[in-house]
């Protein structure tokens, strides 16, 4: 079972991606925790992404695209794999097929997690975390007894610096001019699923699980 995930920002793409990956015994798998690994590790396709990085540079498509064919070629990927975070283009997009392809893969279920911009401007920019454990509030859905104190540990609540209403809406409006054409790409190859990101957690992922079930 090949996956893959998108959404706009704080449509809990990344939480929902976690679930499913543990549910079904996937790898999930992230561009940039395998861009370091590459690296880290040192085989070719990460010795030019190394030398790209280290020289400021962006990584690109090229290498990305090969990083993933060599990680999913690892024992893990043998029953599937759930790609968070790539394509974020339609050129990506086509390269990744094209990869596939070459396999005789394809990707089997796109999920699409829609959001109202607006829902999710006062989902993000109401958000905290605790510094000490890193348990996660709300201002307006999850609440802590004490203002700016967890509930947890009795840890102080901190905010992101990206957090704020300015940054957010400038994140959704470059999801929507360069990640959203990904929408209708998918749609015209008929794997594209949609999933209403703003329902309940727990309300999304048995929906995510009726369709891969």
């Amino acid at each position: 079972m090949k996956l893959l995930f998108m959404g706009p920002p704080g449509a809990g793409k990344g939480t929902q991606a976690r679930r499913i990956a543990e549910k079904y015994g996937i790898p999930q798998l992230s561009t940039g925790d395998m861009l370091r690994a590459a690296v880290k590790e040192g085989s070719d396709i990460g010795l030019k992404a190394k030398a790209v990085m280290e020289s400021g540079g962006l990584v690109s498509d090229e290498i990305v695209i090969g990083i993933i064919a060599d990680r999913t070629l690892a024992a893990d990927c043998a029953g599937g794999f759930l790609l968070d975070g790539f394509p974020r283009t339609v050129a990506q997009a086509e390269a990744l097929d094209r990869m596939l392809a070459e396999r005789r893969h394809a990707i089997d279920h796109v999920i699409d997690l829609a959001a109202d911009s607006e829902a999710l401007v006062r989902r993000i920019t109401g958000r905290s975390s605790c510094a000490g454990c890193g348990e996660g509030y709300h201002n307006e859905f999850k609440k802590p007894t004490h203002v700016g104190v967890c509930d947890k540990c009795g840890g102080q609540l901190t905010q992101r610096a990206d957090d704020n209403e300015e940054t957010v809406r400038n994140r959704l409006d470059a999801y929507q001019r360069q990640t959203a054409p990904l929408i209708d790409y998918y749609r015209r190859q008929g794997n594209l699923k949609d999933v209403d990101g703003m329902l309940p957690m727990d309300e999304v992922f048995d929906a995510i699980c009726a369709i891969l079930d």
